[in-house]
């Protein structure tokens, strides 16, 4: 007979190895981006040149900059050392900044640090149309954009779908891969890179699309302020700009550490109660501005610098033809972005770089060149033109949509200014037109 069967018996258990755990943080409730396109006109322009790239090329010229095409097909570039006058660069490439040559400085200057610098007019018409391609390729994955400009957007990431999903081993894989499907759907659209910071909020997003430039992609939460913020100079903070950045640097305060660290109420005294309290917020990592996304323009300008100092009476048929066509740029801004205005406004700079600016109220609003070319030539009435000028410029203000009905308060105010100026009744809402010897100056 078999022995009976009887249970073993059993050791304790032991856990089966696992692996390691780790918790990333929670990403934040708001999830910003700043997006900057890279160099953006100068990478326009090497689209239409590809044989420029890697070259030092500088965006500003004229016309007569534009590149000469021989009989071979090859290309002659005008060159930074021939150019003359008082311009200043739109943009450079990041060969060109590499040799100091930046943004805003005068043509001249930068002649002296970059001679062979290839020179290239700019060409706005192209540089709006890319813009439009960027930021509709960006709709198409995040929706929610507030408009910075012609190259560059905040974009709210918060509630895009799989922002918050880790991808494998990175806790934020789903934040990194809505980047770069942002940036693959622009790179599709353009053929332009660009660089996106993502942060809680758009004061340091602002600064991280700066840190990783160009085509780069910059994350940074809270926790890494300290770290990665604080060491930079106080400049970096989008706000500070040349004269505060230089007082602070007066008190000692160099750093965005240097500034969290200073006391409030040295800033508030130094700064003033505002803009000292802004700094140190600012100097923590801390903004709460909500993304705006539709914003109307108080007023749309066009203006012009010349070359050399121009006459009012010895060049007045240039500055005559000068004025028109400002005036018809303008009319077709207005036309182009669907506005109106009722506030004609000209600006003249004199040499010595004294300027005036005078402004006249119509009864009704206008879009029309004409219109407008007739009340700028009234304001120009009202100008001593005593000096050569320097600029010149119109704008438009008080906008509206066609259609939009004025109120009659609004046009009672608009009656007694033009009657106050002697400028009568027109039937599109502008002054009557002026004795020809009035308008004669230009």
């Amino acid at each position: 007979m078999a022995p009976p069967l009887t249970a073993a018996p059993t050791a304790a258990p032991t856990a089966a190895p696992t692996a390691a755990i780790t918790t990333a943080p929670a990403l934040p409730e708001r999830l910003i981006a700043h997006l900057d396109m890279d160099a953006f006109y100068a990478s326009v322009e090497l689209l239409r040149y590809p044989d420029l790239k890697g070259q030092a090329v500088v965006i500003g010229g004229r016309r007569m900059h534009e590149p000469k095409t021989l009989a071979d097909g090859t290309r002659v570039y005008a060159r930074l050392r021939d150019y003359t006058g008082r311009g200043v660069i739109t943009t450079s490439t990041y060969a060109a900044r590499d040799l100091g040559v930046f943004s805003g400085m005068g043509m001249m200057k930068a002649a002296l640090r970059a001679p062979d610098a290839i020179l290239l007019p700019t060409d706005f018409d192209s540089y709006r149309h890319y813009s439009h391609l960027f930021k509709a390729a960006v709709a198409e994955v995040a929706p929610v954009i507030e408009d910075r400009g012609i190259d560059e957007i905040y974009i709210d990431l918060s509630d895009v779908a799989g922002i918050r999903e880790p991808v494998g081993h990175d806790p934020l894989g789903g934040l990194r891969a809505v980047a770069r499907e942002i940036k693959n759907n622009v790179l599709r659209a353009t053929g332009l890179t660009c660089s996106i910071g993502i942060t809680p909020n758009k004061l340091l997003s602002k600064i991280a699309s700066e840190l990783d430039k160009p085509d780069g992609i910059t994350l940074l939460m809270a926790a890494e302020i300290e770290t990665r913020i604080w060491p930079l100079p106080v400049r970096k903070i989008n706000g500070i700009g040349p004269k505060a950045g230089a007082k602070l640097n007066e008190l000692g305060i160099e750093t965005v550490a240097h500034l969290a660290a200073a006391d409030p109420l040295l800033l508030l005294q130094q700064f003033g109660k505002s803009f000292g309290a802004w700094l140190h917020e600012a100097a923590h990592g801390r903004d709460n501005r909500p993304l705006v996304t539709h914003s109307e323009p108080v007023s749309i300008s066009r203006e012009t610098t010349f070359e050399h100092d121009l006459h009012a009476v010895h060049d007045r048929a240039a500055l005559s033809a000068i004025f028109t066509r400002l005036c018809e740029q303008l009319a077709g801004d207005l036309t182009r972005k669907g506005y109106l205005g009722r506030t004609i406004g000209l600006k003249l700079r004199f040499e010595g770089f004294h300027t005036v600016t005078r402004d006249l109220t119509l009864d009704l609003p206008t879009q029309d060149a004409q219109d407008i070319r007739r009340a700028a030539g009234a304001c120009l009435k009202r100008v001593p033109l005593d000096k050569r000028i320097r600029l010149l410029g119109v704008r438009v203000g008080g906008l509206s949509k066609p259609g939009e009905a004025l109120t009659t308060s609004s046009s009672r105010r608009g009656r007694k200014l033009s009657q106050a100026q002697g400028l009568g009744d027109h039937p599109n809402g502008v002054a009557a037109p002026l004795p020809p010897e009035n308008l004669s100056l230009f």
